[in-house]
This record gives C-alpha cells, sequence and structure tokens, in this order.
C-alpha cells in the first residue's frame, strides 16, 4: 500500500507516572509524580507512530480529551496531512483552550504522525528536518532548591564526574526566593567543585520579580553564568524585558509558553535569549518548525525544554540550537518507557538510526503501570 493511500485506522492513549520521592522542590512548587501521556497511532498497514507529553498534572483530562474529541476526527486522515491536521483541530478545539491541556494532546498526536511519516519514508525525522549529524549535545539538569548546599554540591559533581556532562544546571530562589545571598553562595559553591570548565546554567523557575532577578544575576556574573531561565513569572513579558535591560547575563524563558505566537511575543518584546518552547506541550513538530524559524530570523538561540529523545532531532537540524537538556528526575521513567533509549555519552545524546524518531516503546512496562482514571 503506498503511503498517500494509507490512513489512520486507529487511536489509543495509555498513561503513566511514577511517585517522586525525596520531596524534591525548587523554588515555587514541590513535585511529586513524574510521568508521561503516550499517544499511539497506527494506520490501516499496521504503521503505527507514537507521541508523547506530560502526565504531571492533568494527564487524566488530556486522555479523555484526546479519545473523546480528537480521535474521531484523526480515524480516516492521511499521516502526511499534519499541516492540514494541526489547523483543523485548533480551530475545532480553540474554544476550550488556546493554550495548557488542549496544546499538550494537540502535541503528543502531531508528534505521532511525524514518526509515522518518518516510518513511511522509512528514514529518520532529523533528516527529514535537514539535519544530517545525529550527534548532539546535551546538559544535565537538577539540584533542586530543596536541597542543602552539600547535596547539591555532591549531585552537580556527580553530573561532571560520573555522567560526564560538559554542562550542567541547577535550581535558585532557595526559601521561596526570599534569600538570593545564599543563592549566590550555592553558586560560588558549585563553580569551585566542578572547575572552570564546565558550563553552569541556573533555572529561577518564575520566583522573583525583574529588579530582583537583576541583582542576583549581576551577584553571580562572575562564575560564568551561561544562562538565568524564567528569573521572572513566565507571563510577566514586561518583566523579563527589564531583567535583559539590567544585566548581560543571558536570559532562557519559554517552556511555559505555547505556540508559533507565544514564541512571536518573546522576540518582538526582547524577552529572551534563549527561546525554551517545549515541543511536547506547544503544538508538536508542525508548530515548533515554526517556532525554530522564528529564533533563526531574530538570531536567537533555539534551545527546547527537556524531553531530550523527542528534541534530538529539532536540535539536530537547527544550526541556533545549541544543546539539549536531559532531567535527571525523568532519568529512571524515561529508560522505563523506552526500550534501550540513548543515554549521554562524555556530553552527547547520538540519534538512533531508525526511521522517524527511532524510539521503541516497553510495552510490557506501559501495561503494568498504566494509571487507571475511573
Amino acid at each position: 500500500m503506498g503511503y498517500y493511500l494509507d490512513k489512520i485506522s486507529k487511536v489509543e492513549v495509555h498513561l503513566v507516572s511514577a511517585p517522586v520521592q525525596g520531596g524534591f522542590a525548587d523554588a515555587t512548587r514541590k513535585v511529586e509524580t513524574v510521568g508521561y501521556t503516550v499517544v499511539e497511532l497506527t494506520t490501516q498497514s499496521g504503521i503505527t507512530g507514537f507521541g508523547i507529553t506530560y502526565n504531571e498534572v492533568g494527564g487524566e483530562a488530556t486522555k479523555l480529551l484526546i479519545e473523546k474529541n480528537i480521535a474521531p476526527r484523526l480515524i480516516g486522515r492521511d499521516p502526511f496531512e499534519t499541516e492540514a491536521v494541526w489547523n483543523e483541530m485548533v480551530a475545532y478545539l480553540r474554544g476550550v483552550g488556546r493554550k495548557g491541556l488542549m496544546f499538550c494532546a494537540l502535541s503528543a498526536v502531531d508528534i505521532a504522525l511525524w514518526d509515522i511519516k518518518g516510518k513511511m519514508l522509512d528514514i529518520p525525522l532529523y533528516r527529514l528536518f535537514g539535519g544530517n549529524d545525529p550527534k548532539v549535545p546535551v546538559y544535565g539538569s537538577g539540584g533542586w532548591t530543596s536541597y542543602t548546599d552539600e547535596q547539591l554540591v555532591e549531585e552537580m559533581v556527580s553530573l561532571v564526574k560520573d555522567d560526564r556532562y560538559n554542562m550542567i544546571k541547577f535550581k535558585v530562589g532557595v526559601e521561596g526566593g526570599r534569600n538570593i545571598n545564599r543563592d549566590v553562595q550555592r553558586v560560588a559553591k558549585v563553580r569551585e567543585a566542578v572547575g572552570p570548565d564546565i558550563g553552569i546554567l541556573l533555572d529561577a523557575n518564575n520566583c522573583w520579580d525583574a529588579a530582583t532577578g537583576v541583582r542576583f544575576a549581576n551577584m553571580v556574573r562572575e562564575y560564568d553564568i551561561m544562562l538565568l531561565e524564567e528569573p521572572v513569572f513566565a507571563d510577566d513579558i514586561p518583566g523579563l524585558k527589564r531583567f535583559k535591560e539590567g544585566t548581560d547575563v543571558p536570559l532562557a524563558s519559554g517552556e511555559h509558553e505555547y505556540t508559533k505566537y507565544g514564541c512571536r511575543d518573546l522576540v518582538l518584546n526582547n524577552a529572551a535569549d534563549f527561546i525554551q518552547i517545549d515541543g511536547t506541550r506547544t503544538g508538536g513538530f508542525t508548530e515548533m518548525l515554526k517556532i525554530a524559524a522564528i529564533t533563526q530570523a531574530w538570531n536567537l538561540k533555539f534551545a527546547p525544554h527537556a524531553m531530550e529523545n523527542i528534541h534530538i532531532h529539532l536540535v539536530s537540524a537547527y544550526a541556533n540550537a545549541p544543546f539539549l537538556e536531559r532531567l535527571k528526575l525523568f532519568e529512571k521513567i524515561t529508560a522505563d518507557v523506552y526500550v534501550d533509549a540513548p543515554v549521554p555519552v562524555d556530553g552527547y545524546m547520538t540519534i538512533p538510526d531508525l526511521p522517524g524518531l527511532g524510539l521503541k516503546l516497553n510495552r510490557d512496562f506501559i501495561k503494568e503501570h498504566e494509571c487507571k482514571i475511573f
């Protein structure tokens, strides 16, 4: 059967999650569970592709939205109609969400369609996107504000020495963001422990106002900070702009933005140096290709948030994409949900030489640990 005759015939949605042990917290919230919402699409000829989004808060609603509202409109569609499907779904669902869970649902569906396209063409997605290098830099991300100083230093040193990362990121905003002097001390301790050649990135998780963020950034700039992420609330675009005007420490934001319009607003307001929009939230690959192009047009860095096994294809393809982010918190469930997923080696991850996403689901694990919503 030619690919142009193949149609979507089946839609399945799985929720998997695991409790977080140890009371991890950043400056603004405690993390209780981590998990994935997995969407599988199967064609009439038996080709199956999958997409993924988060299952931390609201996964049950995402699953039902896909099953009850999106799936009936996917059956019988050509997997190559990604642009048409994307626009039709947005038009149909815009009344119940132009951000948030609706776009998480659409993202997973869109990624699954692209996975099928890659499999039909027998080509990895990074090649389909125009990339030619399967080896991509990656940094290790962890270091919670709930850690003691000693725990923070121990984990960051472990990421460098044991996991062999060349770049690391950790949280700032201790005591709910009320003690920047202690944050500065923590940054100094990590820099001393890992040495001058390791890249350090910081994440404030929306905890400050612009003035406090500027004060902190200028206090730590001597430690050669690669970027400071979300020093103010993600929707405070004027605050992000004020931050940029007050320091030369590069600003990262976008993890909580949605669609090309969210990217446009960050760019036009001079509100970020690194655009961190997450393809598993913002609308999938169909939208991320547009977002990446916007960042290129403004000569900004395209640095997608987390989900390294999904975003690796985009980072490979775009010259202004410097690295992947790998969340230490998600390492175990990622290893459980996928079969033999790529892992970092000496600060790089390599895309498997397989079609589509190049990933295989661990169906036994998913079946055994699937969340029941009723």
